[in-house]
């Protein structure tokens, strides 16, 4: 059985780091693909530009939208290979999208008017491109649910995990304390009166650099912790790291009964 501990929450970002112990690397890494590969999230397809008299092309003005993160209502669209559509276009599978602009100003990601309001983009001050008097842009877009492992702009966020470090200290050897503490990037150590500390709230922050076990001439150890990992889910904003689990879970153990009624029809 998993065990799971919050470390610490960022409320601005959203990002989220937990320590899981009990499962396997492998496992990990399964997880970590399946969120960023499968999980769906909204994000611009396909537009149809009407004017653009702004200084950028109407080919860089769309890959500019097309990585504008979207909050994404999965529950209410399918992916267009599931649709009932066939991929041919609906309600259930696309949203549209339009702006209409005129300079002198900035056009922001907020001046896209969404059919559905529970998506729009995350980020409303993100610009999309800067008109000058008497430039226009107006366009209509084509969003759809899409899955990272065909875009990355359909990928939720960045996932990453380490094992978790366990460090030991021979405080006979430790000569030269304060150079250790310093020379740690993540700030793991503190020295006071010659000796050399762990941070507690720190240790798990340590990226295996080793250069305290160099500078310290291997009085420092620094291992992996086998069985447990420190694992960070740091979301774009189109879902919460919760939904992202979620629902990269539920897609994992559809692949995994999907394999075996595979293998049983093989058979």
């Amino acid at each position: 059985m998993a065990d799971f501990q919050i470390i610490d929450k960022d409320k601005k970002t959203g990002k989220i780091t937990f320590a899981v112990k009990g499962i396997h690397a492998a496992f990990a890494n399964a997880m970590r693909r399946n969120m960023l590969d499968t999980v769906p999230v909204m994000a611009i397809e396909e537009v149809e530009f009407r004017k653009n008299t702004s200084v950028l092309y109407d080919e860089i003005i769309a890959h500019r939208l097309g990585l504008i993160p979207l909050k994404t209502d999965a529950k209410s669209y399918e992916l267009p290979a599931n649709c009932k559509c066939k991929g041919e276009g609906c309600n259930r599978c696309q949203l549209k999208l339009t702006l209409s602009a005129k300079g002198p100003g900035t056009v922001y990601a907020s001046d896209i008017k969404s059919k559905d309001p529970k998506v729009k983009p995350v980020y409303p001050e993100m610009p999309i491109t800067k008109l000058l008097k008497g430039q226009e842009i107006e366009f209509e877009a084509t969003a759809v649910l899409g899955q990272g492992i065909n875009h990355m702009k359909f990928s939720p966020g960045q996932i990453w995990y380490k094992h978790k470090p366990e460090i030991t200290i021979d405080e006979k050897k430790i000569t030269n304390a304060e150079a250790v503490a310093q020379s740690c990037p993540m700030n793991v150590y503190e020295a006071k009166d010659g000796k050399l500390k762990i941070i507690k709230e720190n240790q798990n922050k340590c990226h295996l650099c080793l250069a305290c076990v160099d500078i310290s001439k291997n009085a420092i150890k620094v291992d992996n912790n086998q069985d447990e990992f420190i694992m960070s889910i740091e979301p774009w904003g189109q879902l919460t790291p919760a939904e992202m689990a979620a629902t990269a879970a539920e897609m994992f153990i559809d692949t995994l009964e999907e394999m075996d009624k595979l293998l049983k029809e093989a058979q």
